[in-house]
């Protein structure tokens, strides 16, 4: 068995999977391809209004995505697919000179509705939700000012440590966004400032 652990984290990696901390362990059949030695780590979020409702949308077995990881606003990780199988969240995609980087990446999901759009004096997300104006975050470096769905803070610290555990696991040279590896998403989006929250890497 193997056993991987980082000091002052409730997390372990044993056997390619999160135990501790409360970690909920969903089945995920359809993905069987193995992962091998991942070197990279992709952050998303999910545009959903629930961190489990996402995760049992994800372990679907006529959805064509997936991921490894859920992480919740409230810190819940929800864990979809083991480290070592190879997850549907990256689509078409290319970083660094490579292509199709599922065969090489972790995808992490985090509970978060993404961009948002200003209704008569209302944050709306995508689904129809909408977000109090202590949950939004606003991108003003453009011409316009777009606005975002904030992470919190304990999912931020949640994700430093589940990022670090895995950092110190598998061979990681790169975390990004799946904005970095393709120009069809824009997730995880400008509220996720990386500089806030990463320690490990």
């Amino acid at each position: 068995m193997d056993v991987f652990s980082i000091s002052n984290s409730p997390f372990s990696i044993v056997n390619h999977r999160l135990m501790g901390g409360g970690v909920i362990h969903l089945e995920c059949p359809k993905n069987r391809r193995g992962l091998g030695e991942p070197d990279m780590i992709i952050l998303h979020y999910t545009g959903g209004t629930s961190a489990m409702s996402s995760a049992k949308f994800l372990v679907r077995q006529d959805v064509k995505s997936s991921a490894h990881v859920v992480i919740g606003r409230d810190g819940q990780v929800i864990q979809l697919v083991s480290f070592n199988i190879e997850a549907w969240h990256a689509g078409k995609s290319s970083y660094g000179g490579r292509n199709e980087l599922n065969h090489y990446s972790i995808g992490i999901e985090l509970d978060n509705l993404g961009q948002l759009r200003l209704e008569r004096g209302k944050f709306v997300a995508e689904c129809g939700r909408e977000v109090p104006v202590k949950e939004v975050y606003t991108e003003d470096l453009g011409e316009v000012p777009t606005y975002w769905h904030d992470y919190t803070d304990v999912q931020m610290r949640v994700l430093n440590e589940v990022c670090g555990l895995l950092v110190a696991t598998y061979p990681i040279g790169d975390i990004v966004g799946h904005s970095d590896v393709t120009s069809r998403k824009v997730d995880p989006g400008p509220a996720l400032r990386v500089a806030d929250w990463i320690r490990y890497y």
